[in-house]
């Protein structure tokens, strides 16, 4: 339960819509779910927006689909992130709803089709190795809520690519940019656009790139202001930050329009 279905049951019950036992049953479910194995935090969504994210990389695909299930027993929506084909085949084999994003390395399963906040998050990426890392961030913004729009290829070697893409760019609530090599792209987009920029370092490069530390170590001495960065190859915790920012902006816009 986030809180936004949390608000809207109490609502109902003071409508008259829900009885007190049926709110009552829903706020003193146990806040964790033993597995033996894991411990599920079932009240995750309520503290912060969305359910538990499984992290697929060293679990079975038996653990992966016992979680899932625990989790779905009270959320329409879950992500599991950093899959691989076993865990692919045996989520879909349980879950009609489960999709597999074979490049992002993810599984969403969605029960309840819901409707994105306003507000766009722009994924770019500069070459198309980091689409991998580009699609985690871009899948899970989405399964938060979020309409994204992805723009690829666009790195510096090029920078008429950017400029071309330039508008849809600025259109943006929040802008992640992914980048090997030296990474540079996320200073040149902070540089002109006025939202926040979330750099993602990802492992694409050479020798001397030492496994996307010479991007990150880049990303990190940016000029470009308001840059904010995340971990080698984290598109997954550049999407999480992407889609908290973008509430927010839903939430002062719709202060705004209460106020007025």
């Amino acid at each position: 339960m986030t809180t936004i279905e949390a608000v809207k049951l109490l609502e109902q019950f003071r409508a008259g819509g829900v009885s007190r036992e049926k709110v009552l049953q829903a706020f003193q479910a146990a806040p964790v779910a033993d597995l033996g194995f894991a411990q599920v935090d079932t009240h995750r969504a309520l503290r912060r927006g969305f359910p538990e994210v499984i992290f697929g990389a060293g679990k079975t695909p038996e653990q992966v689909v016992r979680i899932a299930a625990r989790l779905l027993k009270g959320e329409q929506r879950i992500l599991i992130t950093r899959v691989n084909g076993e865990h692919a085949r045996a989520l879909r084999r349980k879950f009609k709803q489960a999709v597999h994003h074979s490049e992002a390395r993810c599984v969403t399963i969605q029960t309840r089709p819901q409707k994105p906040r306003p507000g766009i998050i722009a994924v770019v990426c500069a070459g198309t190795s980091d689409l991998p890392v580009a699609e985690e961030a871009a899948v899970t913004a989405e399964i938060m809520g979020n309409r994204v729009e992805r723009i690829h290829d666009i790195g510096v070697s090029g920078l008429h690519r950017l400029v071309g893409r330039l508008e849809l760019i600025q259109s943006a609530n929040v802008v992640i940019v992914a980048a090997g090599m030296e990474g540079a792209l996320p200073s040149v987009v902070a540089g002109l656009v006025a939202r926040p920029v979330i750099a993602v370092p990802t492992s694409v490069g050479y020798g001397a790139s030492f496994g996307g530390l010479a991007a990150l170590l880049g990303m990190l001495n940016s000029c470009g202001s308001g840059v904010t960065v995340v971990n080698i190859d984290n598109g997954f915790g550049a999407g999480y930050a992407a889609s908290q920012i973008n509430a927010l902006a839903e939430m002062s816009s719709q202060s705004g329009l209460n106020q007025s």
